[in-house]
Order: C-alpha cells, then sequence, then structure tokens
C-alpha cells in the first residue's frame, strides 16, 4: 500500500514509518491503579440517573424518525444529541454514535444499520453540550481540568458515552448488552477507554482512534489536539502521570468483545503510531482495516 509524500505539513504525517514497523507497536504498559481508576468511575456512572428528554426534532429523513434528545451525565452535566429511530421494523439493537474534536451539527442519517435505535451524544463541552467555562476549542478542551485526574475532561467524556448507553437501556430496556458504539478520531479514542469497562457494549468500531500510547501521543509532532498538551508539557513535564491513566492503547488491551478499527497510514492530526498501538493492543483475532 503506497502512501502521497506530498503534503502542506512541516513534518512527515507517517513519521517515516511503513505498514510493518506500525503494526509492531505495542501498547505501553499501564500504570498501578489503572483498572481501579476506571472500574470506579464507571460504577460512578452506573448509579447515575440519565433522566432522558424526548422531543420531536425539526431534522427529518425519510429512513429515521429524528428527536432531540438531552440526559443527565456525570456531575449533573446536560448531554443534548439526537436519537434516530427507524420508521420500519421494531428497535432490536442499540447504537452509540461519537464524534471527532469538530463536534457534531447533526446526525448520520446515512449509518447503515436497521432495526436500530441510534443514538448520538454530544460530548460535554462541545456542540449541543456546549457548557462554558468549557471551551469548544479542541487546544482548550483538551487541557480542561488536566491536573486533576478525577475531574479532566476526557473521563467525564468517556463517563458521557457510559450514560448514552445507559439512556438507551432505559428507554428500551430489553437492548441491555446488545449495544454497540462507533467513534471516529476523538470519539475513537473516547471509546477505547469506555469499551472494556462496560458490558452492556457487545461490539465497537473505531475509526483512527486518538489517545494510543501517550508518550508517542506527547512527543510526535501533529496538527491535532495533541500539540496543545505538548506546548502544555513544556512547563508541566509531570502532565504525563495523569495522561498514563487516559491511554487508549492501555485500555484497548483490556478489550474482550468483537471490534473492527480502521488506523491510517497518514494522519497529520493523530499520529498513525498512537493509531496503530489501539490497534495492535486487541487480541489478534479482532479485524483491523488500514487505509
Amino acid at each position: 500500500m503506497s502512501v502521497s509524500t506530498a503534503h502542506p505539513f512541516d513534518f512527515d504525517p507517517t513519521y517515516g514509518m511503513q505498514r510493518e514497523q506500525l503494526l509492531a507497536i505495542t501498547p505501553p504498559e499501564a500504570p498501578p491503579g489503572f483498572d481501579d481508576f476506571w472500574e470506579k468511575r464507571y460504577r460512578r456512572a452506573l448509579a447515575t440517573d440519565p433522566r432522558p428528554v424526548l422531543r420531536r426534532s425539526k431534522l427529518s429523513d425519510p429512513r429515521w424518525q429524528v428527536l432531540d434528545l438531552t440526559y443527565t451525565s456525570t456531575d449533573g452535566f446536560r448531554i443534548g444529541g439526537w436519537l434516530l429511530l427507524p420508521r420500519e421494523g421494531q428497535v432490536r439493537r442499540g447504537l452509540v454514535v461519537g464524534h471527532g474534536y469538530g463536534g457534531r451539527g447533526e446526525p448520520d442519517f446515512d449509518v447503515s444499520v436497521e432495526e436500530t435505535a441510534v443514538l448520538f451524544p454530544c460530548f460535554r463541552g462541545l456542540s449541543l453540550s456546549a457548557c462554558p467555562p468549557i471551551s469548544s476549542d479542541p487546544a482548550l478542551h483538551v487541557l480542561y481540568n488536566i491536573e486533576r485526574k478525577d475531574d479532566y475532561i476526557i473521563g467525564g467524556c468517556v463517563d458521557d458515552l457510559w450514560i448514552a448507553v445507559s439512556t438507551l437501556v432505559s428507554l428500551y430496556p430489553w437492548l441491555e448488552g446488545q449495544v454497540g458504539y462507533s467513534g471516529i478520531s476523538f470519539g475513537g479514542g473516547i471509546g477505547a477507554l469506555a469499551i472494556p469497562y462496560d458490558k452492556r457494549i457487545d461490539r465497537g468500531h473505531l475509526v483512527v482512534p486518538t489517545f494510543g500510547h501517550r508518550p508517542f501521543w506527547l512527543t510526535l509532532p501533529t496538527v491535532g489536539s495533541a500539540d496543545a498538551v505538548q506546548t502544555y508539557a513544556k512547563t508541566h513535564a509531570h502532565v504525563l502521570e495523569t495522561l498514563r491513566l487516559f491511554d487508549a492503547a492501555c485500555a484497548a488491551a483490556r478489550i474482550s468483545v468483537p471490534m473492527l478499527i480502521a488506523p491510517a497510514l497518514f494522519d497529520p492530526a493523530v499520529a498513525p503510531p498512537c493509531q496503530f498501538a489501539v490497534a495492535n493492543a486487541l487480541p489478534p483475532s479482532k479485524f483491523n482495516e488500514i487505509f
């Protein structure tokens, strides 16, 4: 598979690595207390009553009934989004769809599932879940409360995903254990952190996931959110201590459900070595699509 060498960046978005080298990357060792940290967060999220509120949306689609939705996440955050319900057939499965750091302006109506209730949450601080003083600028959002592991915004976004699942299950109790997750970039990293601790999620699809292999993430040049954290780390070297708890590759090594991960060979926003650290952390039987 050939990768174009023409690009406008002042660094090489392949990082000089070929497919075989990327496939050899392994996740870093998880820090002490990694599982305890996430299991405690999950128990707290699971105890949160989502109190979903549904309203008929101004948006419309021939395949889907479209509902505007809000639910309550941890710390009282109200999360906005959309719920798509099939116009034909019954609701037999659930799907939560995450978004990239650009946020989400509307649901993806071309999602290729049937008989599925599809929830599109906007993670806290972004798009419909904007909440000052949290900035919607990725370079500032990714730094919010980074000094406090229990309050770091990324952990809160993982809570939002778990409680999106709770929202689906509260509306359709028979979906317990039959909910999938799909996320890209930022949403891919959030998914990798969330899936291993939530047994209600039975499969996942992550595209160009971020937050993998934090030592790489903090050093490889990028135009993505990692650039802001790299700048911050120059005067706050201890920030890696927090970030190691939020390593998507360490979390992915704990995933046991069927997964499809699509890492890129060329990506200026999410360094491919970080993406492949997530993909390679899965058991060998999992299928990865490389592009």
